[in-house]
């Protein structure tokens, strides 16, 4: 999808993941028609549901055609051109969609061939997984594995602080990865980020919590820059007030992201993080306005 030589007529995105829609959004910002395929009932699983269910308005808005709940059966290539069969998910009468390329983007898989990882004594799990323990060492002394081919999250930055905290357990020191807190972002336009727990998991744990949100609408940075589309939205519990999850949608999302994961880092509280000033006019005060938000007391909205 990256090595595509001109700009597609039509690009259709079997799946309506963060993959699928980062290279699908690159397409439709150099001219393609881009549709997005996807089997469940909207895009982004996983991500916290307003974030989904507003993440969908805007890239429709942009031009994006997004099927959700609809599932693809077939593909039959013809000279140039791709054309695929669907359905709906649930059942239902079948159609057609003729593509110049097709993305295929419904997850990936840990990178193990030619490890020879037969001989070596590790083993891997029903996904293909390798195992390890909490200095990242397999069953097998001596060998540790680290990032992609491990479970968890396939991001760079995971696999990063993995490789630095594995050395330190090498060399007979505490290496430190908190996985509870590891930051995504989707690399669409807006981007997306997202930090610890989405509301939907906060409500399932039985947890008593807090809302805060605050529209960059009402943010005087992304009102100067003409960027004003996205918000910020905060999770707190309603007893502690400590942050237990934080989404953003903006321009600016992956690097706002950080200042709220070293927060939650620090244990912070939704308080905390509203009584620490910051600079005017910047994104950042969107932070602190959803924070203010949380006990119900935004200045800007």
């Amino acid at each position: 999808a990256l090595e595509l030589p001109k700009v597609p007529g039509h690009m259709v995105v079997i799946g309506g993941g963060v993959i699928g829609l980062e290279l699908g959004s690159v397409w439709l910002r150099l001219g393609a028609k881009v549709t997005v395929v996807e089997y469940l009932d909207q895009i982004l699983p996983g991500m916290d549901g307003d974030i989904r269910k507003d993440s969908n308005r805007m890239f429709k808005k942009q031009g994006f055609d997004i099927k959700t709940g609809t599932k693809v059966t077939g593909c039959a290539v013809k000279g140039k051109k791709a054309t695929l069969t669907m359905e709906p998910a649930k059942g239902g009468d079948s159609e057609t969609l003729e593509a110049d390329v097709v993305l295929v983007a419904i997850g990936r898989r840990p990178n193990i061939d030619g490890l020879a990882l037969d001989k070596s004594g590790v083993e891997t799990n029903a996904r293909g997984q390798i195992e390890v323990g909490h200095d990242f060492q397999t069953a097998v002394a001596g060998i540790y594995a680290i990032g992609d081919v491990t479970p968890g999250p396939m991001l760079a930055h995971k696999a990063e602080d993995e490789g630095i905290a594995a050395a330190e357990f090498i060399a007979g020191q505490q290496g430190i990865v908190n996985h509870d807190l590891i930051p995504g972002v989707v690399y669409t336009y807006p981007e997306i980020a997202s930090i610890g727990k989405t509301e939907e998991e906060v409500k399932d744990s039985g947890v008593e919590y807090k809302v805060g949100k605050f529209l960059f609408a009402a943010n005087s940075r992304a009102k100067t820059n003409r960027d004003t589309e996205g918000y910020v939205k905060i999770i707190a519990d309603a007893k502690t007030d400590r942050v237990l999850g934080a989404h953003i949608i903006s321009s600016l999302a992956g690097t706002l992201i950080a200042q709220i994961t070293q927060a939650m880092e620090f244990g912070a509280t939704s308080e905390d993080i509203a009584y620490t000033c910051h600079a005017h006019p910047t994104h950042s005060e969107a932070i602190k306005e959803a924070a203010m938000a949380v006990q119900g007391k935004p200045i800007h909205m």
